[in-house]
């Protein structure tokens, strides 16, 4: 008896990987950007949830805090109004801040792999992610923005266009901040606690809570040194250049100085963009490198 075998032709199909191109790059991005839109419009519950922090320190908090300054010189300044624009920068940080998390869960999961392997630099997923977490983040400043009425602040359309505009600055910086540091770290949870870690010091020290006049020298240099500081400043003073504080509010919003110089408002946004566009050129590097 003898065997036979039927030798079938294995058949090749070759694949032809696009070239690389400007083109090719840019949809990377829209697609990333797409993307992060799409995971955040289907999430509602962090949508709800993203905002029960900044509204417990805007009308728990800032109720409270109003008690101490009853009978006072400056009893007619609303502390929710000078709260505002730090709990809107409150909302942008930790939207963004989760948005450049969801990298560490495409990592673990085998979707950032993927990415990676793409025709496409790597850059652009970098800047898509950025630009998606940034527009996300200012998504959630202009939910808490609408309720700029109940605590003494104008709907003035010249002062919301402004306002959105440095929110998207912020949220863009600190989604690159968000990203590089992410970038490393292999594990969702050490990237909460990192985060928690570097988040929270920069927000108790940039202003938000208390005005930045009279404080000692110690206090002052770190709030210095925290780009977050320049962040909250901006937005807080085109809210009160629309609000008429009287002079016993000005000590509130006196402004960032370095020593008796008051920093302009056109040099911390060029802070903010410069510091935001390093921490994504260090991103890109620490992908080129993954």
């Amino acid at each position: 008896m003898t065997a036979t075998t039927d030798a079938t032709p294995i058949r090749v199909v070759a694949v032809t990987v696009p070239p690389h191109s400007w083109r090719s790059d840019w949809r990377a991005i829209k697609v990333v950007w797409r993307r992060e839109i799409i995971r955040f419009r289907r999430d509602r519950l962090r949508m709800i949830t993203s905002l029960m922090q900044p509204l417990l320190f805007l009308f728990v908090l800032g109720t409270g805090l109003s008690s101490l300054f009853s009978g006072t010189s400056a009893s007619n300044v609303n502390v929710r109004t000078f709260l505002f624009p730090g709990v809107l920068t409150l909302a942008v940080l930790f939207t963004a801040v989760f948005s450049a998390g969801s990298i560490v869960w495409d990592r673990e999961f085998g979707f950032l792999r993927e990415m990676l392997v793409a025709p496409v630099g790597r850059w652009a997923i970098v800047v898509g992610k950025c630009i998606g977490g940034a527009t996300v983040a200012t998504f959630q400043g202009l939910v808490l923005l609408a309720l700029a009425g109940l605590v003494g602040v104008p709907y003035n359309p010249i002062m919301i266009v402004f306002v959105v505009a440095e929110l998207l600055l912020i949220a863009l910086m600190i989604t690159a901040f968000g990203v590089m540091v992410a970038a490393r770290i292999k594990t969702f949870q050490a990237f909460m606690a990192m985060t928690q870690v570097l988040m929270l010091p920069m927000f108790f020290l940039s202003g938000a809570l208390f005005p930045l006049s009279n404080l000692p020298t110690w206090l002052t240099v770190l709030t210095h040194i925290n780009p977050l500081t320049y962040a909250v400043d901006l937005v807080r003073r085109t809210i009160f250049a629309f609000i008429d504080v009287g002079p016993a509010g000005a000590q509130f919003v006196s402004g960032v100085t370095w020593g008796d110089w008051l920093v302009p408002m056109w040099l911390e946004a060029i802070i903010i963009a410069v510091m935001g566009l390093f921490m994504i050129w260090v991103a890109v590097l620490q992908f080129r490198r993954a």
